[in-house]
């Protein structure tokens, strides 16, 4: 099973980050992470999509502190999300001022769990070291771990020309690309070192290099962690919309996850014209679970449909279950301990669909064209009763929700076929 076999793989030695009421790195599953896109000045709009975030999934919410307006909010933010049950740790995303808004408003810095600093942008030329200095110090006054996090498209353009100028002047030179990548590397771990130096314990710090092209990705995380051990943030950036950015973290993530190589994550969607922030922390959870790493909701098995699947039930159905389920997640996991776990089958005809619906908790095989309009229902392996009529849809969802109870339910065990009978 690809679970047992994913559980297997060796992980990447890496000291853990505490983030609030979050641990990164260690030994500890790998944590899904998002970011607002809202103007954090507007605390309102930050709130609910903090929260909207931190329903869906999301373990950690980093928010942009830009400006003085964003940094007088914070606190407010942080306030207002504790009230209504919102423990969600908070991280304050810096570039260029940062150390002047951590310094100007001690209320944002005392309110955020984690400050992420850009080596590119903290500072330029001989302010460089001393802005960084700054927040590192910022930090450690605060008790506040940091991600140091380089980005290609902001990446330290006085190390990239001298790493250009030594290689230009190497007898062996190598690709351009690959001086970039270098470079993305040098400056996380030069950067973390300076941390160091400056009194920070190497259990306050978290690295991220992230670039835009999927190859560049696995080559410099596969890289970084063998010149490291400290804990790795994930995150291909840019990815892009829809299935381009799905398909591009996915692949690129899911290597290095394989490889042991990641401690927290975050999948950079461009959202779609009115569409919802939410749907990064989906894709996030759907890569960990599909892979093994996490069970975060229960699975629901449905065929692609054929010739021999005309009728649409079986897809109605299958999408009808897993909205369904992924709405009532936020409830169940308290009322149902365990029912991340769950395995659901919805088949559209006779040729897998009684085979893939016995390897699940609970199934059924749809009746597919040409076949006798009955739906056998599947139950921890064993066929339990065939449904037929109008109302086979309903009495299937019913079967789950009542299984779910069952075998999930506080103080309930596992439900035996008779008992679904």
């Amino acid at each position: 099973m690809i679970d047992n076999f994913a559980k297997q793989m060796p992980r990447r030695r890496s000291i853990p980050v505490k983030v609030g009421n979050v641990t990164v790195g260690g030994d500890t599953p790998v944590v899904v992470q998002s970011m607002t896109n809202t103007d954090t000045a507007d605390a309102d709009a930050t709130v609910a999509q903090v929260a909207a975030l931190a329903k869906a999934g999301s373990e950690i919410v980093r928010i942009t502190v830009d400006r003085p307006e964003a940094a007088a909010q914070v606190a407010r933010i942080r306030e207002r999300l504790d009230r209504i049950g919102v423990d969600v740790p908070l991280v304050g995303d810096f570039h260029y001022i940062g150390h002047k808004l951590l310094t100007d408003y001690p209320d944002c810095a005392a309110a955020l769990d984690k400050y992420r600093i850009n080596p590119g942008n903290v500072g330029f030329k001989a302010k460089r070291d001393t802005q960084f200095s700054q927040i590192i110090d910022l930090a450690q006054k605060h008790d506040k771990p940091v991600r140091i996090g380089v980005n290609w498209g902001s990446l330290d353009q006085e190390l990239l020309t001298k790493l250009m100028d030594e290689n230009a002047a190497s007898e062996k030179p190598i690709s351009a690309s690959a001086v970039m990548r270098e470079a993305i590397i040098q400056s996380g771990l030069l950067s973390g070192e300076r941390a160091e130096a400056l009194g920070m314990s190497r259990d306050k710090i978290i690295l991220s290099a992230k670039v835009s092209q999927v190859q560049d990705l696995i080559a410099v995380y596969a890289d970084l962690a063998q010149r490291c051990d400290y804990a790795l943030h994930l995150g291909l950036t840019e990815a892009g919309m829809g299935s381009k950015g799905i398909v591009s973290s996915a692949a690129s993530m899911g290597i290095l996850l394989q490889q042991g190589i990641g401690d927290t994550i975050r999948v950079s969607l461009t959202p779609e014209p009115g569409g919802d922030r939410t749907r990064e922390v989906q894709v996030a959870q759907e890569l960990l679970q599909v892979m093994g790493f996490r069970a975060f909701v229960p699975v629901v098995a449905a065929c692609p449909g054929c010739g021999r699947t005309t009728s649409t039930v079986f897809q109605e159905l299958a999408s009808d279950i897993e909205g369904h389920i992924r709405a009532s997640m936020p409830s169940w996991r308290e009322q149902y301990p365990g029912v991340e776990g769950l395995n659901v089958a919805v088949m559209g005809c006779i040729v897998n669909g009684p085979g893939e619906s016995k390897h699940a908790d609970i199934g059924i095989s749809l009746p597919g064209t040409g076949e006798t309009p009955s739906a056998p229902v599947f139950v921890d392996g064993e066929k339990v009763l065939t449904l037929r009529g109008d109302d086979i849809a309903d009495d299937f969802k019913k079967m789950v929700l009542d299984y779910i109870e069952n075998r999930y339910g506080k103080g309930a065990s596992s439900p035996s076929s008779a008992d679904l009978a």
